[in-house]
């Protein structure tokens, strides 16, 4: 672990289930290396790794980081979109639908970190 992270455990958890940094910043950089070694283009990357969060049923806070990621490379929510149709034949409707629930509510979670940043 970084020295940077805090050392209380029970924070660093309860900061990683409210997608808050520096849990997401240490996960974000666990995957530099990942990209580079994939030979995937950014956007393919990213909407592989969305497709992944699908097929395991992922948290809000894990969307939050590559929606987070799709967005600052500019992936337009029509290949989110596009992403969730060609794996729900694979996963099944009812991930698909969790999925698409936890990007909401990881888009509400940046909304809400947004406005507090401004208060």
């Amino acid at each position: 672990m970084s020295t940077n992270m805090s050392q209380d455990p029970e924070k660093n958890i309860e900061a990683l289930g409210r997608g808050e940094a520096p849990v997401l910043e240490q996960l974000a950089q666990m995957t530099i290396d990942t990209r580079a070694r994939s030979g995937l283009d950014d956007e393919t990357f990213t909407l592989v790794r969305i497709a992944a969060l699908v097929a395991s049923d992922a948290a809000p806070a894990s969307y939050l980081l590559n929606l987070g990621a799709a967005a600052k490379i500019g992936v337009p929510m029509e290949e989110i979109q596009g992403t969730l149709v060609a794996v729900a034949p694979i996963v099944g409707s009812a991930r698909v639908v969790s999925a698409a629930g936890n990007m909401l509510r990881a888009m509400g979670m940046a909304e809400s970190s947004d406005d507090e940043d401004d208060d």
